[in-house]
């Protein structure tokens, strides 16, 4: 690995572009070692497309990048010697069981034959399988597959990991369990390349980049994001009628996400906004069980910024 200043990944205008379409728009930046930096941005925006530019499995348009020192265009072969990655979907053999899945995936990546029991039996350990390791992979639960494929994805001990929508389809506890996985490996100075659409997820992370249609939109810490591009309030709307108080709101230009019961609606910064708000949708015959401002969270961060973009 060629990582300068302890840099791990950095691009300058990467783009990528299948025919007239854009899906990559002039993507810059830069992903220090040992980080978790989160890649967020709904399905469709670019973030995978990204992920396979700079894992050497597609050839940027346009722009410059390094992973690893290695250059995204020129040394794809050297950067997937020092990476691992994981794909959208669970790159698993489903028919073999999940220790020749190890065993298949520990040849593909060269891991050295003294060191290939340590790793099967290290990765089996995190992946809670020890004793169902004969278990075909096909019939294993959503959180297990993820494990072993996240072992696998790091059996040769790569410096920098790319997980591309790891979390997508599991349940909530495997998720947290996953991100437990992710925080011991970053401690340890693996630098991690996360994308996901879940904005709870988001706040896991030491950085975040925001991508919406192929370009990034902001980029900073979770708290940064939450200070510096929020430039409306946050009310949070607790009403019995939420359809009726999301066509009120729609019919006078105003955004909302729907939690439950409860509305998030960001509305200019105004000391009376709560109270006019309220008025507002008790003219429409909409009773209002409660209304405060709240502290933001990424998700209003990002709608609010897909407003103005």
């Amino acid at each position: 690995m060629r990582t300068e200043d302890a840099i791990a990944v950095k691009i300058d205008g990467l783009t990528k572009k299948f025919g007239d379409f854009v899906a990559v728009d002039s993507i810059s930046l830069t992903v220090r070692k040992g980080e978790v930096f989160g890649f967020l941005g709904p399905n469709g925006a670019g973030k995978s497309t990204t992920i396979k530019m700079l894992c050497g499995l597609l050839t940027p348009t346009e722009g410059t990048g390094s992973v690893g020192g290695y250059d995204v265009r020129n040394e794809a072969e050297e950067i997937k010697k020092h990476i691992g990655y994981m794909s959208q979907r669970f790159s698993l053999y489903e028919t073999l069981t999940a220790e020749e899945n190890i065993d298949f995936f520990s040849g593909i990546y060269g891991v050295p034959s003294d060191k290939k029991s340590e790793r099967k039996d290290w990765a089996l350990r995190m992946a809670g399988l020890e004793d169902r390791k004969n278990a075909l992979t096909g019939t294993l639960p959503g959180g297990f597959k993820q494990r072993v494929a996240l072992g696998c994805a790091i059996l040769h001990e790569p410096p920098i990991i790319f997980l591309d929508e790891p979390t997508s389809g599991v349940d909530p506890v495997s998720r947290r369990s996953f991100w437990d996985l992710i925080y011991r490996m970053s401690a340890e100075g693996v630098t991690v390349f996360v994308t996901t659409h879940y904005m709870d997820e988001a706040d896991y992370c030491d950085r975040l980049a925001l991508i919406y249609r192929g370009r990034l939109i902001a980029e900073g810490t979770p708290q940064q994001l939450k200070e510096e591009y929020m430039v409306k309030d946050v009310l949070e709307i607790e009403v019995d009628d939420v359809v009726g108080a999301m066509e009120t709101l729609e019919r006078r230009g105003i955004e909302s996400v729907v939690f439950g019961s409860l509305l998030h609606v960001a509305v200019e910064k105004d000391p009376q906004g709560p109270a006019k708000l309220k008025e507002m949708l008790e003219q429409d015959g909409i009773p209002v069980n409660g209304i405060e401002q709240i502290p933001p969270s990424l998700e209003d961060v990002f709608v609010t910024l897909i407003e103005v973009s």
